[in-house]
């Protein structure tokens, strides 16, 4: 009888936690899947966020070392979105060389981005310093080719011949 005054309380919590928990885990992945597919997601106070780095090459050279740590293996070395690590592990990464990919997104929304990660892209945080974010932003902008540019030419490791 004692053991069964101990027993019962614990199987009764049990009990009501689990249908709570049951219903709150689909909850919780929906609003995860939305985030991580839906820009609208990201604050409009990140959105609306200004580049307080000018572009400059100095910009774009400290970014690119970034690139080649960090992005190259899904990005790709030209920005293309065809990496070895976004091939291997079969992921729809955007073709930042192409302009209309980044069209609809400012400075701030692709700040947000580098910073807290989206879809499968993990989040830069902590380890890049402010600065060193909007440097990545602007060279993604630099990525992007203008009509008419072969990729040897917006290829940033292109050599002069």
């Amino acid at each position: 009888m004692y053991r069964l005054t101990l027993v019962l309380p614990v199987l009764l919590l049990l009990a009501l936690a689990l249908p709570a928990q049951q219903q709150q885990s689909p909850q919780n992945s929906t609003s995860s899947a939305q985030k991580s597919t839906d820009y609208s997601t990201i604050p409009v106070s990140a959105v609306r966020e200004q580049n307080p780095v000018k572009p400059s090459p100095e910009s774009i050279a400290r970014a690119k070392k970034w690139w080649r740590l960090d992005c190259a293996m899904c990005h790709g070395e030209s920005g293309n979105g065809k990496g070895d690590t976004a091939r291997d592990m079969k992921l729809t990464v955007p073709d930042l060389t192409d302009p209309a990919s980044l069209k609809d997104h400012s400075d701030g929304e692709l700040y947000y981005v580098i910073k807290n990660g989206f879809q499968d892209m993990p989040p830069e945080g902590d380890r890049i310093k402010t600065d060193e974010g909007w440097d990545l932003v602007n060279y993604v902008h630099s990525l992007a080719k203008k009509k008419g540019e072969t990729d040897s030419k917006s290829d940033s490791d292109a050599k002069p011949q």
